[in-house]
């Protein structure tokens, strides 16, 4: 974990890229999905101290979610004073499902979890565009390395500033910026399966972080990162595309 210092250094330094990146672009603000959960969260207090809240707006998207997940992005949206949608995606999601297992047969379980996000994405860049905004991403570093991440859902954006700080840096960088507790203490989870992320991955964000800090963690828990991190490598790279020798191309 970086130095105190350091961190807020780079806090800091990532509010004004988000500034001068969005700037470059010629949009007029970002759109944030807003789960109430502390990456959001903490995205949310970078981008309103870099263009101005007026310029950020938040969406909350329950999709067969539970209460607590709105009233926490409520919080969220009322602390840093951005405007906060709320568009429930239950009923489309319900649809697209009924619709594939009528022709596919009953989708599996991890199929079902990853049209959510997928859906959310869908929403979210529709509003950006119709708005002349981008669409800011939330993930951190630790979810990255793992793939704990839906290719072209919630690892899709325009650009990211927290892509490169762990979860502890991204709660260290919550604090600092007024993040209320109670989201920065929330258990982390994606709201798509019941349990909590780490249940789900059976490892801890802290072992992940060790990884990514040190090389090594627990025994156990560095066999299965190791493992992820490379199950999980085409999440972080380009699509792969046949290429070959084409005569004058544009470049």
């Amino acid at each position: 974990m970086l130095e105190k210092q350091k961190l807020q250094e780079e806090a800091e330094n990532a509010i004004k890229w988000i500034r001068k990146y969005v700037q470059s672009t010629g949009a007029k603000g970002v759109v944030v999905g807003n789960s109430g959960g502390k990456d959001s969260a903490t995205v949310i207090a970078m981008a309103t101290k870099a263009l101005g809240k007026e310029n950020v707006v938040a969406i909350s998207m329950p999709c067969k979610s539970i209460t607590s997940d709105f009233d926490d992005a409520k919080l969220v949206a009322d602390t840093f004073g951005v405007r906060l949608y709320k568009i429930d995606l239950t009923n489309t999601y319900l649809q697209i499902e009924k619709n594939i297992n009528e022709n596919f047969g009953e989708l599996n379980y991890e199929s079902k979890i990853n049209v959510k996000p997928r859906l959310r994405m869908t929403t979210l860049y529709a509003i950006a565009q119709t708005l002349n905004y981008l669409v800011i991403g939330t993930g951190n570093l630790c979810e990255s390395v793992v793939g704990y991440t839906t290719k072209w859902g919630d690892n899709a954006s325009d650009f990211n500033p927290i892509a490169n700080f762990t979860v502890e840096e991204v709660l260290q960088i919550g604090e600092l910026l007024g993040v209320p507790e109670r989201i920065l203490k929330k258990a982390p989870n994606d709201g798509l399966g019941g349990q909590s992320d780490e249940e789900k991955m059976g490892i801890k964000y802290s072992q992940i972080s060790q990884m990514i800090e040190t090389g090594k963690t627990d025994e156990n828990a560095q066999e299965k990162i190791i493992k992820m991190f490379q199950a999980s490598k085409h999440k972080r790279e380009k699509v792969p595309t046949y290429n070959f020798k084409r005569k004058n191309f544009l470049f």
